[in-house]
């Protein structure tokens, strides 16, 4: 058995045949999944840290979605250790050349300074977590872009147009309002002024007002009395 440095390892039969790797160190198999993850577009588009497997990678791995992060224990159980080095040689017991000396090439890898680094850090558990925890506020932080992006285009119509942005987010509304309470409404009677003079409509106003009396109200006093105590 060859002591490999780099280590290397045997890859799971359904795995090799799927990324054409036979034996090889840990960040080569990685490299060789990844560029087969984005050969299929396998990446999720909306969520970039997760993977959709394939049909192929669901039967190896045992799950339809991973997180890129969690590949290399996944790995963990589909690597082996190399075969080792086979050197078939008939000996001679009888006559005069009994005595032969044979020379055999054998390959062997050596990585320099900087691949042994990357190797250990590919290798540290601590890595992987600082990753998996890198991964997350990223996402966050994507997230968090997404909703000042939203807020900006929010405000940015408001001060361009008030009055159109009153009456396009009032209609919006609206229509959610009625969606929620599955009331479909009358939009032609409502579109005239004369709807909302109603008796209906100003008993509607007086009692949203004294809600919104009785809500302050009770503020109030829960504010006193917390100062009295």
């Amino acid at each position: 058995m060859l002591d490999y440095q780099p280590p290397q390892f045997k890859l799971d039969q359904r795995l090799a045949r799927l990324l054409g790797v036979h034996t090889q160190t840990r960040p080569v198999i990685i490299s060789a999944l990844w560029q087969y993850i984005k050969t299929h577009k396998l990446q999720d588009p909306h969520e970039r840290e997760y993977i959709n497997c394939d049909k192929y990678l669901e039967q190896i791995f045992e799950c339809k979605r991973m997180k890129f992060a969690e590949i290399p224990g996944k790995l963990h159980n589909l690597l082996m250790p190399p075969d080792p080095i086979v050197i078939n040689h008939v000996i001679t017991v009888e006559g005069p050349d009994a005595r032969k000396t044979a020379c055999y090439d054998i390959d062997v890898e050596i990585d320099d300074s900087l691949k042994q680094q990357m190797n250990s850090f590919l290798l540290t558990t601590q890595s992987q977590q600082e990753i998996s925890n890198l991964d997350n506020k990223i996402h966050e932080t994507v997230e968090t872009i997404n909703q000042l992006k939203t807020n900006r285009e929010f405000f940015l119509s408001f001060a361009k147009d008030p009055q159109e942005f009153i009456n396009n987010w009032l209609i919006s509304q609206t229509r959610d309002l009625k969606t929620m309470t599955d009331v479909a409404g009358n939009p032609e009677e409502e579109r005239r002024a004369d709807y909302f003079y109603q008796p209906w409509c100003q008993e509607a106003v007086c009692r949203y007002f004294y809600g919104k009396v009785q809500q302050r109200r009770m503020e109030i006093e829960q504010a006193l009395g917390i100062r009295n105590q």
